[in-house]
């Protein structure tokens, strides 16, 4: 029974994750380039550092779903030997994987920050709400990252799974897969990240109610207005997207070596969906930000069919051929 089971579900599972992943590539990809068109196209966005962040972000989450969701797809739906079979691959998928979601979440926290200052009544704060120590920030961070998580470099290697007789990728160190399971998924990607964006995001809000009140230009009362909203929702959309993958990733860390083969198999699947859903962080940005700001959906359509469409036009106006006179 349970030999059939197994069977059956490692049959339907490159099945689920290829009409299910390519939708999501596919949304992803879509919805970062409009995002990313939308914050480089108007100088109103250009010149907010919270609207900076949010601009890396979907950079960051556009290259993650390339290196990390396509090459998913393409290892566990078609199932291509050669991806699998390459320890340099190995290595990097993993690192970058790390420096991504990092990466995104701390620009997710950092424009909930830059929201909560950008919104609060003393104006001693409003120094901190510039786009040029926003880049000296994302930098840093940058820079940091990349030599913090060089033990991903070190410590992924293959070795032959127990439930399917393959080889795969996996951390070979028993103390730093201990870290990675448990500090680094836990508290590192979700608990500390999460709680910084709800707090300041809350606060943000409850500034933004009383924005009113102050004496500031409405360009910029509601632009502050419409950058927090959008922030707000997208922390609330990050947190039942990221919880599945993270309660696998805990369940598989204390249980895993004591399944039976039957169960690992299992186990494999619901990760693997709860990977394909973890995905979703990287694409929802956009979708929300055209739910809930209508200013951002106007803003999408001016830029769409005002200023590209006609450059476009001029464009081809310009080329055109005139006859010779004979």
């Amino acid at each position: 029974m349970c030999d059939s089971t197994a069977a059956l579900l490692s049959t339907i599972a490159p099945l689920v994750t290829i009409y299910l992943g390519f939708p999501v590539l596919f949304l992803g990809f879509v919805g970062n380039l409009l995002s990313l068109l939308v914050f480089l196209s108007l100088e109103t966005f250009r010149q907010s550092s919270c609207a900076f962040y949010l601009t890396m972000a979907s950079f960051i989450n556009t290259f993650h779903l390339f290196t990390g969701l396509l090459t998913f797809i393409a290892i566990n739906g078609i199932g291509d030997s050669w991806l699998n079979a390459s320890l340099i691959y190995c290595k990097f998928r993993q690192y970058f994987a790390q420096v991504c979601i990092m990466m995104s979440m701390s620009c997710m926290c950092l424009a909930t920050i830059d929201q909560f200052l950008a919104t609060q009544s003393n104006v001693r704060w409003y120094r901190f709400n510039n786009v040029k120590l926003a880049r000296y920030i994302f930098l840093s961070l940058l820079l940091c990252l990349v030599f913090l998580l060089i033990p991903y470099l070190i410590y992924y290697n293959h070795i032959i799974s127990v439930s399917t007789g393959k080889i795969v990728c996996a951390i070979t160190n028993a103390i730093f897969s201990k870290y990675s399971d448990y500090a680094q998924s836990l508290f590192v990607l979700i608990i500390i990240p999460m709680s910084i964006m709800t707090v300041f995001g809350l606060l943000a809000y409850r500034n933004v109610q009383n924005i009113s009140y102050r004496t500031i230009p409405l360009v910029r009362r509601e632009l502050d207005k419409q950058l927090t909203s959008m922030v707000l929702v997208q922390v609330f959309y990050n947190i039942p997207v990221m919880t599945p993958m993270l309660i696998a990733t805990f369940y598989n860390g204390v249980v895993g070596s004591t399944l039976n083969a039957c169960d690992r198999i299992k186990m494999g699947i619901t990760i693997n969906l709860c990977i394909l859903w973890y995905y979703l962080f990287a694409v929802g940005a956009f979708y929300i930000y055209v739910s809930v700001s209508k200013r951002f959906r106007q803003q999408l359509i001016y830029v769409l069919f005002n200023m590209l469409w006609e450059q476009f036009r001029r464009r081809c106006k310009h080329n055109l051929v005139e006859p010779q006179k004979q």
